[in-house]
């Protein structure tokens, strides 16, 4: 049997894919940090704001009717506001509460073990032919547990994938086309959905104060696009990707040593059934709390999925509470908790791992208060509207335009967060003023911000995931894995479009209070 080329010994050798990617690096290397961004960009909101005011730039809003104009922030009163304001505006920054305490509870779940053997269990009750779709499948469950598919998934995926004599790489490129370009695809809700809820309510009221954005509105999207992406990835690895690669490699040493991974002991399988079933019985008596008529957890009309219900007000503490509960059984029954204090030092840890958000999260405060307070989101909002009215594209085409803008901004700015709050604030409203509902806008964005991840050299887990390939090809470098996932990152960004403008045209529900046109009818 002929054998195909295998993969490139050289990572820097001149192809138009590593010239690319190094242009990409090199232009990435040069942004400052996320942080730093938000600085300048306060900074430039200020002196933006100052020489605007002098040209009397005004607007009518059409929702209003009002003038609206630029207020100048160099302004002595101005600056004194800004400053008696700074400490609110960093406390009272909607997705930092939100992000602090659902993480609270995953970093328990998480630093228990439970969430890591749930996935290693998942994965070893497979047969064989649904090896691949259920690789995906735990990738895209990985997602509830912040970064844990990047450091557990994706090896993983690369020796089940050798257990079972396929290529070792292919398991990899799968569970990490699974974990990072299907970010934006889960089955239930995670912590991803109030992180950007926080970021798309803050920038709807640049343009109309009064809008709520309900952190489930996206739900009914991304669960059926798990289901998509399982199957293009499924397909992509078995018929494209796996058939091109080399199979007679030779397997290093570490990387058999590293099939430790996806051991568990009988101790740590007893936890998981134990911690399994406190979840469900947390579950199940929530559900016996909630059904009744007459539940304090129902709006005072009677319904469940209100903004007003506390059910809908109480989506953060209830997946802090769906966590910690089963991480901590498991704890103590696996005996990673052996005290009190162990939850607590578990909270801790993962608190000091979003420091960075912590500290970002305060420019971002600043920035989108300056940002909002000057107006000057607003005037863009309203002159972009114009624009976009005088192109008369549809709303169909507008969707795809954002779509693939921030899967090329993705490129350069990895963080979703980030990205979002930069903006966030200026498609939101922009897209509000032409009828394109934030719920929408949301749902476009998170398919960009997935689709362009496995290609960026400039994700931050990008060298990691090289490294999990050298361990059974020694010459894998950046090009050779920006190569092998080109394929997913092409198929997901035509296929999960298509989907999105399928899915709007049938009028299903993006999610809970999910809407697709502004105002909402």
């Amino acid at each position: 049997m002929s054998q195909t080329p295998p993969l490139p010994a050289d990572p820097n050798h001149n192809t138009w894919m590593d010239r690319f990617l190094n242009t990409v690096e090199r232009a990435g290397n040069k942004l400052p940090d996320p942080s730093l961004m938000f600085f300048y960009g306060t900074l430039i909101v200020w002196i933006c704001s100052a020489v605007l005011a002098q040209f009397n730039v005004e607007m009518i809003h059409p929702t209003t009717g009002q003038a609206i104009e630029v207020n100048n922030l160099l302004t002595g009163n101005a600056m004194a506001a800004f400053m008696s304001s700074m400490v609110t505006n960093f406390t009272g920054f909607a997705p930092l509460g939100i992000v602090l305490v659902a993480m609270l509870g995953v970093g328990v779940s998480e630093k228990s073990g439970f969430i890591n053997t749930g996935l290693k269990k998942l994965l070893r009750v497979t047969h064989e032919k649904l090896l691949t779709p259920m690789l995906v499948v735990v990738a895209i469950l990985s997602h509830l547990a912040a970064d844990a598919g990047y450091v557990l998934v994706i090896p993983l995926g690369g020796i089940i994938f050798h257990a079972a004599g396929r290529h070792p790489l292919a398991g990899i490129v799968t569970a990490f086309a699974g974990v990072s370009g299907g970010f934006a695809a889960s089955f239930v809700p995670t912590g991803t959905d109030p992180l950007l809820q926080g970021f798309t309510q803050s920038a709807a009221q640049i343009y109309d104060p009064d809008y709520l954005v309900n952190p489930l509105c996206n739900l009914f999207f991304t669960a059926a696009s798990g289901i998509l992406v399982v199957l293009v990835v499924w397909f992509i690895t078995d018929k494209v990707v796996e058939p091109r690669l080399d199979w007679h490699v030779p397997i290093d040493h570490d990387a058999e040593e590293a099939t430790d991974m996806g051991s568990y002991t009988q101790q740590e399988s007893r936890a998981f059934k134990l911690a399994s079933l406190a979840m469900l019985a947390g579950l199940a008596l929530l559900a016996l709390y909630v059904l009744p008529e007459d539940s304090p957890m129902r709006s005072p009309d009677g319904e469940l999925t209100a903004l007003a219900a506390p059910l809908m007000k109480s989506i953060v503490p209830l997946i802090f509470l769906i966590f910690v509960l089963p991480g901590i059984v498991y704890g103590l029954v696996a005996g990673t908790f052996e005290r009190a204090k162990d939850v607590i030092d578990a909270m801790g840890e993962t608190m000091s791992a979003m420091g960075s958000y912590m500290v970002m999260a305060f420019f971002c405060a600043q920035f989108l208060a300056s940002f909002g307070e000057s107006n000057l989101g607003t005037l863009l909002a309203l002159s972009g509207a114009e624009v976009l009215e005088a192109l008369n594209l549809s709303g169909q085409v507008t969707i795809v335009f954002m779509i693939l803008l921030t899967a090329i901004v993705n490129l350069l700015i990895g963080s979703a967060s980030a990205k979002w709050a930069l903006i966030g604030p200026i498609l939101i409203p922009m897209l509000m003023a032409v009828g394109i509902a934030p719920e929408l806008t949301q749902a476009a964005y998170r398919v960009g911000d997935s689709v362009s991840n496995i290609i960026s050299p400039l994700m931050v887990f990008f060298p990691l995931i090289v490294v999990y390939c050298q361990r059974y090809v020694k010459e894998t470098g950046i090009g050779s894995l920006a190569s092998l996932m080109m394929p997913y990152s092409i198929s997901l960004i035509i296929i999960w479009s298509v989907f999105l403008l399928i899915y709007w045209a049938l009028g299903l529900p993006l999610g809970i209070q999910g809407h697709y046109i502004y105002p909402p009818q």
